[in-house]
Protein backbone atom coordinates (compact mmCIF):
# COMPACT_ATOMS: atom_id res chain seq x y z
CA UNK A 1 0.00 0.00 0.00
CA UNK A 2 1.12 3.55 -0.37
CA UNK A 3 0.61 6.52 0.96
CA UNK A 4 -0.26 9.94 -1.36
CA UNK A 5 0.26 13.03 1.22
CA UNK A 6 -0.95 16.27 0.05
CA UNK A 7 -0.09 19.47 2.04
CA UNK A 8 -2.78 22.33 0.92
CA UNK A 9 -3.05 25.84 1.94
CA UNK A 10 -6.24 27.49 1.22
CA UNK A 11 -7.29 31.00 0.76
CA UNK A 12 -8.78 32.83 3.90
CA UNK A 13 -12.26 32.41 4.87
CA UNK A 14 -13.31 29.59 2.51
CA UNK A 15 -13.09 26.42 4.68
CA UNK A 16 -16.42 25.06 4.84
CA UNK A 17 -17.14 25.34 1.07
CA UNK A 18 -13.63 23.80 0.46
CA UNK A 19 -14.56 21.17 2.66
CA UNK A 20 -17.91 20.51 1.43
CA UNK A 21 -15.89 20.39 -2.34
CA UNK A 22 -13.58 18.00 -0.95
CA UNK A 23 -16.03 15.78 0.58
CA UNK A 24 -17.98 15.81 -2.69
CA UNK A 25 -14.89 15.35 -5.17
CA UNK A 26 -13.39 12.35 -2.74
CA UNK A 27 -16.36 10.63 -2.38
CA UNK A 28 -17.68 10.85 -6.18
CA UNK A 29 -14.72 11.32 -8.14
CA UNK A 30 -11.64 9.41 -6.56
CA UNK A 31 -13.68 6.26 -4.95
CA UNK A 32 -14.18 5.50 -8.63
CA UNK A 33 -10.44 5.19 -9.59
CA UNK A 34 -9.09 2.03 -9.59
CA UNK A 35 -6.36 1.31 -6.74
CA UNK A 36 -8.14 3.83 -4.75
CA UNK A 37 -8.38 2.22 -0.92
CA UNK A 38 -9.43 4.80 1.44
CA UNK A 39 -9.05 8.70 2.03
CA UNK A 40 -8.92 11.20 5.16
CA UNK A 41 -8.83 15.03 5.17
CA UNK A 42 -7.67 16.21 8.34
CA UNK A 43 -7.80 20.30 9.05
CA UNK A 44 -4.79 22.10 10.79
CA UNK A 45 -5.69 22.90 14.08
CA UNK A 46 -3.04 25.99 14.47
CA UNK A 47 -3.39 27.08 10.81
CA UNK A 48 -6.76 27.41 9.68
CA UNK A 49 -6.14 27.54 6.12
CA UNK A 50 -3.78 24.57 6.22
CA UNK A 51 -5.12 20.88 5.71
CA UNK A 52 -3.55 17.55 4.84
CA UNK A 53 -5.37 15.26 2.43
CA UNK A 54 -4.32 11.38 2.50
CA UNK A 55 -5.18 9.08 0.07
CA UNK A 56 -4.14 4.82 0.40
CA UNK A 57 -3.30 3.56 -2.93
CA UNK A 58 -2.63 -0.11 -4.24
CA UNK A 59 0.21 0.87 -5.81
CA UNK A 60 2.23 4.56 -7.13
CA UNK A 61 1.00 3.27 -10.15
CA UNK A 62 -2.64 3.55 -9.47
CA UNK A 63 -2.38 7.18 -8.28
CA UNK A 64 0.40 8.45 -10.60
CA UNK A 65 -0.56 6.78 -14.12
CA UNK A 66 -4.11 5.44 -13.55
CA UNK A 67 -5.82 8.52 -11.69
CA UNK A 68 -3.52 10.90 -13.21
CA UNK A 69 -3.65 10.47 -15.90
CA UNK A 70 -7.38 9.89 -16.75
CA UNK A 71 -10.19 12.36 -17.15
CA UNK A 72 -10.72 11.85 -13.29
CA UNK A 73 -8.12 13.66 -12.31
CA UNK A 74 -9.13 17.33 -13.84
CA UNK A 75 -12.63 16.60 -12.78
CA UNK A 76 -11.32 16.45 -9.45
CA UNK A 77 -9.50 19.48 -9.54
CA UNK A 78 -11.99 21.32 -11.29
CA UNK A 79 -14.29 20.76 -8.13
CA UNK A 80 -10.93 21.91 -5.68
CA UNK A 81 -8.68 24.07 -7.21
CA UNK A 82 -10.53 27.34 -6.82
CA UNK A 83 -9.97 27.23 -3.23
CA UNK A 84 -6.17 27.17 -3.27
CA UNK A 85 -4.32 29.26 -1.78
CA UNK A 86 -0.97 27.81 -4.04
CA UNK A 87 -0.23 24.47 -5.72
CA UNK A 88 -0.65 21.25 -3.57
CA UNK A 89 2.60 20.14 -2.55
CA UNK A 90 1.84 16.05 -2.83
CA UNK A 91 4.85 12.88 -2.40
CA UNK A 92 3.92 9.22 -1.84
CA UNK A 93 4.94 7.31 1.56
CA UNK A 94 5.74 3.49 2.16
CA UNK A 95 4.37 2.17 5.53
CA UNK A 96 7.64 1.40 7.51
CA UNK A 97 6.18 1.06 11.20
CA UNK A 98 2.63 1.00 12.31
CA UNK A 99 1.60 -0.09 16.12
CA UNK A 100 -1.52 1.42 18.00
CA UNK A 101 -1.25 3.47 21.28
CA UNK A 102 -3.78 2.91 24.38
CA UNK A 103 -6.98 4.90 24.63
Amino acid sequence: MILEHVDIRILPGRQAEFEAAMERGLRTVHTRAKGMRSYQLHKCVESPERYVMQISWERVEDHMVGYRQSPLSPEFRAIVERYFAQPPVMEHFDLVVQGEGKA
